[in-house]
């Protein structure tokens, strides 16, 4: 497989090889070796979710507390997403910015991103189906959103009126959740970052 850091630190774009022959085809979605070597800390799955989406939906942008956050490998298993990487963490090189990978069941291609991190995704088609294995379970009182329409985050979701959750409809803009004191703090995610690549 082939893996490529993004312009966010510490997100990557995780392409498989794909296997086929008339019967059908293989891949390896993913591998814990592999994407070690990359991020320097293997992934510990603690939960695998599923979710369906119809198009047009955006959901996100949701992130969580850290320590210990919750780093996601996300792969689409149906169907078609722009998924998005948003950089929370205050004091990062990048803070505000965001970048889009097209997930599909054609190139089967995932992203990773570690704790601190935001994320979304925007359905570009019916029934487009993702999994995710993530680093922690879930936990209510830790995880946040970010309002996905936010100005600040100008994020171009291919969806000309976005279907968003209740939830995630009154989610703070990027600038009051700063106020608030609930972003990441980058420094924070660094060093935990590096205790995960120290055991």
């Amino acid at each position: 497989m082939k893996i490529r850091q993004l312009s966010i630190g510490g997100a990557w774009e995780i392409t498989p090889v794909q296997h086929g022959d008339p019967r059908g085809l293989f891949t390896e979605v993913f591998r814990v070796d592999h994407l070690a070597a990359e991020i320097g800390h293997p992934l510990q799955v603690r939960q695998t979710n599923l979710s369906v989406s119809a198009r047009g939906v955006v959901r996100g942008v949701h992130f969580a507390d850290v320590p210990p956050g919750q780093a996601k490998y996300i792969t689409c298993v149906r169907g078609a997403v722009l998924d998005v990487v948003v950089d929370l963490r205050v004091g990062s090189p990048t803070f505000g910015r965001w970048e889009g990978v097209q997930l599909d069941d054609v190139d089967r291609r995932a992203v990773y991103l570690s704790e601190g991190l935001g994320h979304g995704f925007c359905s570009l088609t019916d029934d487009a189906t993702l999994t995710y294995m993530v680093s922690e379970t879930y936990n209510p009182t830790g995880e946040h959103a970010v309002h996905p329409l936010d100005p600040e985050l100008a994020i171009a979701w291919p969806a000309g009126e976005p279907v968003l959750s209740a939830r995630d409809a009154a989610a703070p803009s990027l600038a009051q959740q700063r106020e608030a004191g609930a972003l990441p703090d980058y420094a924070t995610c660094q060093r935990y970052t590096e205790s995960l690549r120290s055991q």
